[in-house]
């Protein structure tokens, strides 16, 4: 068996992705250990799942800090410290900035609530409703100095039903979510999912378009 994938987790709220992730973990479905929880809230609800597994938190509130340069300068000095193999974006509501991507670059994973190029940003399942699109998604990709524009990784699919509302589509979403972010990481950790410098190898044929999620 491969050693275990070594990961932090970015969170800004409920963490109900790195509870997929954990869950993976204990279930043998996903050979990876979280080294480390960071938020950028205090308050976050993720932190209470984090430390009930006795995973180490780290907290930097983006309030302390007066810009983003040195917000995104601490953060990278302690991501280094840790030094995963991935960093993992898990509703973490900051943007981060062109050198600390780079310090990781192909290192960092996003998980996005539209079916990327559509819809990058915020309100993305309001916009859908509005421009009556027939179907959404998620999209799990990796981070560039771009606001969800790097290369696409991972996307799954759900209707949009005639009655459907913002609720809904949220709810059918983070029900893919779940289901994602452990099988990327699980590809990750298998090396059925390779990324180098100038591509992204699936089972060692390299991705022209991304793969989709079927359950």
């Amino acid at each position: 068996m491969n050693k275990p994938l070594a990961l932090v987790v970015l969170i800004s709220g409920n963490g109900s992705n790195l509870q997929s992730i954990i869950d993976a973990i204990e279930a043998g479905q996903l050979n990876a250990e979280i080294r480390a929880v960071v938020s950028n809230n205090p308050d976050a609800y993720g932190l209470q799942r984090a430390r009930k597994q006795g995973i180490a938190c780290y907290i930097q509130d983006h309030r302390d800090f007066s810009d983003r340069d040195q917000f995104d300068q601490q953060l990278q000095a302690y991501l280094q410290t840790v030094n995963p193999d991935y960093i993992v974006l898990a509703g973490f509501m900051r943007i981060l900035g062109a050198e600390l991507v780079s310090a990781f670059r192909n290192r960092i994973v996003n998980i996005h609530p539209s079916l990327l190029p559509a819809y990058k940003g915020l309100d993305t399942h309001q916009r859908a409703l509005e421009n009556q699109e027939t179907h959404h998604g998620v999209s799990i990709h990796l981070v560039t100095a771009e606001l969800d524009d790097g290369p696409i990784l991972l996307q799954g699919r759900y209707p949009i039903e005639q009655d459907d509302q913002v609720a809904d589509l949220q709810r059918k979403g983070h029900a893919l979510e779940h289901r994602m972010y452990p099988r990327l990481l699980s590809w990750l950790s298998e090396n059925k999912l390779i990324i180098t410098e100038s591509q992204v190898l699936h089972e060692q044929v390299e991705l022209e378009k991304p793969l989709e999620f079927i359950d």
